[in-house]
């Protein structure tokens, strides 16, 4: 190994260790404080119910761990957005989790947090996966409510969503195991099945102290609207347990008899080990994100026996195509090439840069895969579309409409990974939260923006400059200096994965050797939603 692959890789194992070290804070929830608070009222924490709930030492995911990470200071922060969503096995059938987190202002719900309960009913919803929810809530957070009460992406749509998947026949089940107030109370009722934790579970649409300043009736919370009440006398319940366990090993009985599910047919066959070292990620991926690498060797150190057919290899080669397996699925893979090639002319092409020709076989190349009914894997690390008169007089506009004409009317599901760069167009068309991947995922070197922090505080500057000297105020260099510094650190705080993943610009920051295990399940998941419509691409302008 040469030196720099070995600066490399102790860049990217900082990165990780600093992944590893937020994660260990953030699975924290409210703090240890409130944890034992917790545990004194007979409780487990949210983390502690999904993992008595999933298979031990079955595979998981979890969606959108960073989600609310350095928002809402003023609040007292929101850590995980309040709420843990998982996709794991219970009983050996795959699921989405999603369980309140007390610890955090009493399971309230801020605007993150219903944006992450909306993405986890979407996983559900594109995948047909049951859906548990472990309720443990006070409702919305009323000092932000007019940010998560009335809009169409706000608290209400989930109960929406809880009427559309039961029409679609997918399986929800809600254990009531603390509070469920107010409108939230509608949540579990229009799950399927409703379990609720005697003595700590209880459902109202107004608590004592509400009832009592509206009708003037005296009555304790437990009376009102506790386990008894439901299951005895309402019978809004269908199930009473006598604490957190029981309630989860009822969940597990009912998960256990769910029949099998109509498959998509995807591809799979025995799953493999790269033979070339998935370690080696850590020493092949600069420091720099402005560095030149080989795409193909990464992609060789996440694929089965480490085998990637290429797709026209030798034209448009600023994106990599070609078909390989990932876990024993098949998948098609999508990747900017991030080093210089040189094409037949003699022409030299910038990696990471998305050119005509390269943009065309991608295109290409992503509707044969849907002709085939192959997922498509997109590996992210992209400053752009090439600016300038030749690629202009050449049409890159059209032919990077056709590439994001194609990634959009994908009807194969799609799974997005945020190696490096992910910079204006370029992430559009390499399959960017808007396009709707299954999954989306950044590594810890990835970068997230409009452009690079060095251009945009460039631009930003001229325009700053351009300001000041019509007022009269020219700036000197050293004020120059100090401007620029201020606002590249601006800029680049926002490009950072933290600040993606805590808008849920992607679903996660992980490992890049846990990538193909986010693959797999995905795919996995993706094979319960058979195929419903063609693949058609409307029109172009060829």
């Amino acid at each position: 190994m040469d030196l720099n692959f070995n600066k490399n890789e102790d860049h990217n194992k900082l990165q990780l260790s600093d992944l590893k070290r937020r994660l260990a804070k953030v699975k924290l929830g409210g703090g240890k404080g409130r944890i034992e608070k917790h545990h004194a009222k007979g409780k487990m924490t949210a983390r502690e119910r999904i993992d008595y709930l999933l298979d031990e030492g079955a595979n998981s995911i979890e969606i959108g761990a960073f989600a609310g990470e350095e928002m809402y200071q003023e609040h007292g922060g929101c850590p995980s957005g309040g709420v843990v969503v998982k996709v794991g096995y219970v009983k050996g059938k795959q699921c989405v989790v999603v369980a309140n987190d007390a610890t955090v202002k009493a399971g309230a719900w801020f605007p993150i947090t219903g944006k992450k309960n909306l993405r986890a009913q979407e996983i559900s919803i594109e995948n047909k996966l049951p859906i548990i929810y472990l309720v443990d809530s006070a409702g919305v957070y009323l000092p932000m409510q007019d940010e998560i009460f009335p809009d169409k992406e706000h608290f209400g749509r989930i109960f929406r969503n809880n009427a559309i998947m039961s029409s679609m026949g997918i399986t929800q089940i809600a254990a009531v195991m603390g509070s469920c107030v107010a409108g939230g109370a509608y949540l579990p009722i229009m799950s399927d099945e409703a379990l609720i934790v005697d003595k700590t579970g209880s459902i109202f649409l107004a608590g004592s102290y509400l009832v009592k300043a509206a009708i003037g009736e005296s009555i304790d919370n437990e009376t009102l609207g506790g386990a008894t009440t439901h299951s005895e006398i309402s019978g809004v319940t269908d199930y009473k347990a006598k604490d957190d366990k029981d309630a989860l090993d009822k969940i597990k009985n009912i998960v256990d008899k769910i029949g099998d599910f109509d498959k998509a047919g995807f591809s799979r066959s025995e799953s493999k080990k790269p033979i070339e070292n998935p370690d080696d990620i850590y020493g092949i991926l600069p420091r720099s994100r402005s560095d030149q690498y080989d795409m193909l060797e990464i992609i060789k150190r996440l694929v089965d026996d480490s085998e990637f057919e290429q797709y026209k290899e030798g034209y448009g080669k600023t994106i990599l195509t070609g078909y390989a397996r990932i876990d024993g699925w098949a998948v098609g893979i999508v990747a900017n090439q991030r080093k210089v090639v040189k094409t037949k002319n003699g022409e030299m092409q910038f990696g990471g840069v998305i050119y005509s020709d390269s943009a065309d076989k991608a295109t290409r190349f992503i509707a044969n895969c849907n002709q085939k009914k192959i997922p498509l894997v997109f590996l992210q690390d992209v400053t752009g579309f090439m600016v300038g008169s030749k690629s202009e007089h050449g049409g890159i506009i059209k032919d990077g409409a056709k590439m994001v004409n194609a990634v959009s009317n994908s009807v194969v599901p799609k799974f997005t990974v945020v190696v490096g760069n992910s910079y204006g167009a370029g992430n559009y068309a390499m399959c960017g939260k808007a396009y709707d991947p299954r999954l989306i995922v950044a590594w810890p070197s990835a970068e997230l923006a409009v452009m690079s922090g060095n251009s945009a505080a460039k631009v930003l500057l001229q325009i700053e400059k351009a300001s000041l000297e019509k007022s009269g105020d020219p700036l000197d260099s050293e004020k120059e200096k100090a401007l620029f510094d201020e606002i590249k650190q601006r800029y680049d705080n926002q490009i950072s994965p933290y600040y993606a993943a805590a808008r849920l610009w992607t679903d996660g920051i992980i490992d890049p050797l846990d990538t193909r295990k986010w693959i797999s399940m995905g795919i996995e998941a993706a094979n319960h939603s058979p195929i419903e419509k063609p693949f058609n691409m409307g029109v172009l302008q060829v």
